[in-house]
This record gives structure tokens, C-alpha cells and sequence, in this order.
């Protein structure tokens, strides 16, 4: 566990277990759990002020962006960059806040990249009480997500100028499915931040000021504007792949229109050699002076018995 402490006549300073759970003075304490840790559990359940239903919200295995509000306090979940499993499905890491006047209450299951920012911040002095904690987290999560997102997007526009090479299509193909991979599963949790975002900034809580929720507030425009960049990649992406689909098919059209020419060209030197060089032994009336010509009298009537065939078809003279 880790705790930061801003007393109110002295500078942040760090506390041990012990300390932090005995503080009960006017300074802003901030109480950071893992969410895997028994012992951290422990200490989150000696907290007698607080809910219940606050509680379990910070331990809960599978979270969403959401906040809500609960007497005085707020429950606020955001999902930001941090240490995630390739193979996990979810791309972005928790970190779940219970927020009061004088106390912070955070807990995450993984390490968020932006809870080191927000700790520097607070040994700096730079945060002074519970609304700072909070803008400070929205907005160093929003900075560290943007250049992803934004990369997401010159990805595909990379891919986009390079499509008329046909030598790298499959590459691309592969890439394009990489990227609205990525688009969804960040899609996923960047609304539902913007979300939680704007309902922390229209609560009324004495321990918000004006300056947290404007920062809050911002933290939630570029929330909703990575959505948008998300959404944008999501649908390019999917028309890249069908365009991708479109090009693979052309090109297999004109090998096989390639491949029909020069079927075509050897087609009657093909029927020529066969008819020259068959072996006529055997064969009835292969002694008449007419055999041959009689060959290719049958071959002439197979021709056009297939050419009036396909006349009535309507295989020669489609139209698209």
C-alpha cells in the first residue's frame, strides 16, 4: 500500500500502514490499494465511513467507467494505459476511487501508468485535496491515451497510400484487422470515461472547485473526441478491408482472364497436334480413304452442337 499525506501544516509525507489508518487530522489523505492484495483488502474493510456499497465497488473483479454519487462521496472508475496482458481483451487498466472531502480511497488490480504521474504530483504539493486527485487522474489518463489513439489513425492512413502496391495486400489486410482490433477494444472504455467524466464535473460537491472541473470537464472533450477518432477508424477500417477484398478479387480476374488468353492461343495447336498425331491403329474404317475427313466432320459437329448449346444458354451473349 502506499499513502500520500498533505497535513495542513506540514508537507506531503509518507505514511505506513499504521499511520494512515490512525490519521484522523484536517490534512487530505490518499490511500492507494492493489486490488489483489489481502492485506490492502483488509485495511479497506476497517474503514468504518465507508458505504458498503463503495467498498465493493473498489474490489469488484470486472469494472466499467461509471460514476456515481453516494452521500458525500463518489464512487468514480476510469480505465487508462497501464500493464496489460497482450492476450487480455480488455486494453486498458482500472483504477477505481472512492472520493470524500478529506479523503481518497484508490484501488487498482494492475499498475496504470498515470497513478505515477498523479504520485509525483502529490509529493510536488501540486495536489491539495480530493478534486485535484481526481482532475489530475483524468487528465494525465487522457494525455497517455491520446497519442495511442491518435496512432491508430496514421496507421491506417499509412496503409491507405500504400494500397495500390499488390505486393503488400495481405500484409495490410492483416494490419487493417490489427487496427479495428485495437479501435474497438479502446472504443469500449474511452465513451464510457468521457461519461463518467462529465457526470463527476456535474455533481455538487463542496470539494470540487471550479478550476477541477474544468480540468475535468477537458479530460472529457478529448475523452469525446478520441471516441470520434475511434469511431472514424473503426468504419475506415472496415471500408479499407472490403475495398482490400475487392482489389484481391480483381487481381485473381485478370490472372485468370491472363491465364484464359494464352489457353486460348494454344487451345487450336492443341486441337491440331491431337488430330495429327492420333494413333488411328484399330480404329473402324481407319483403312478408308475418308477416315481422316471423318474425324474431322465429328469434331465440327461436337463444336457446334457446344456452340448452339451455349446459344441457348445465353451464355455468349450476357450482359452485365
Amino acid at each position: 500500500m502506499e499513502c500520500g499525506l498533505l497535513a495542513g501544516d506540514g508537507p506531503v509525507r509518507q505514511l505506513t500502514v499504521a499511520e494512515a489508518e490512525a490519521y484522523d487530522g484536517p490534512g487530505f489523505l490518499w490511500l492507494h490499494l492493489h486490488g489483489r492484495d489481502e492485506a490492502d483488502a483488509a485495511v479497506l474493510k476497517r474503514q468504518v465511513n465507508m458505504p458498503g456499497v463503495a467498498a465493493g465497488a473498489l474490489f469488484a473483479t470486472e469494472t466499467r467507467p461509471r460514476c456515481d454519487q453516494i452521500d458525500e462521496g463518489a464512487i468514480v472508475n476510469l480505465r487508462g494505459p497501464g500493464d496489460c496482458d497482450p492476450e487480455d481483451s480488455d486494453r486498458l487498466v482500472s483504477i477505481r476511487l472512492w472520493v470524500v472531502k478529506n479523503l481518497v480511497v484508490s484501488v487498482s488490480r494492475r499498475t496504470m501508468t498515470a497513478t505515477e504521474k498523479v504520485m509525483d504530483k502529490m509529493r510536488a504539493g501540486l495536489i491539495l485535496d480530493a478534486g485535484d486527485l481526481v482532475a489530475a487522474y483524468a487528465k494525465a489518463i487522457s494525455l497517455e491515451l491520446d497519442p495511442q489513439v491518435a496512432a491508430l489513425g496514421d496507421c491506417l492512413d499509412d496503409t491507405e497510400t500504400d494500397l495500390e502496391n499488390p505486393k503488400t495486400l495481405y500484409r495490410h489486410r492483416r494490419d487493417i484487422m490489427r487496427i479495428r482490433g485495437e479501435a474497438i477494444a479502446f472504443r469500449r472504455f474511452v465513451a464510457p470515461d468521457r461519461d463518467a467524466l462529465l457526470t463527476l464535473a456535474a455533481l455538487d460537491f463542496d470539494w470540487l472547485s471550479e478550476d477541477d472541473r474544468l480540468h475535468i470537464r477537458e479530460a472529457a472533450d478529448k475523452f469525446a473526441r478520441m471516441t470520434e477518432e475511434l469511431e472514424s477508424v473503426r468504419e475506415r477500417s472496415a471500408l479499407l478491408h472490403e475495398q482490400i477484398t475487392d482489389l484481391r478479387a480483381e487481381q485473381l480476374d485478370k490472372r485468370g482472364l491472363e491465364i484464359a488468353i494464352v489457353a486460348f492461343i494454344f487451345l487450336p495447336l492443341t486441337f491440331l497436334t491431337g488430330l495429327l498425331g492420333m494413333n488411328v491403329e484399330g480404329i473402324p474404317f481407319a483403312q478408308q480413304p475418308w477416315a481422316f475427313w471423318g474425324v474431322v466432320l465429328v469434331c465440327v459437329l461436337i463444336a457446334v452442337a457446344v456452340a448452339v448449346y451455349f446459344t441457348l444458354r445465353h451464355w455468349l451473349n450476357e450482359r452485365e
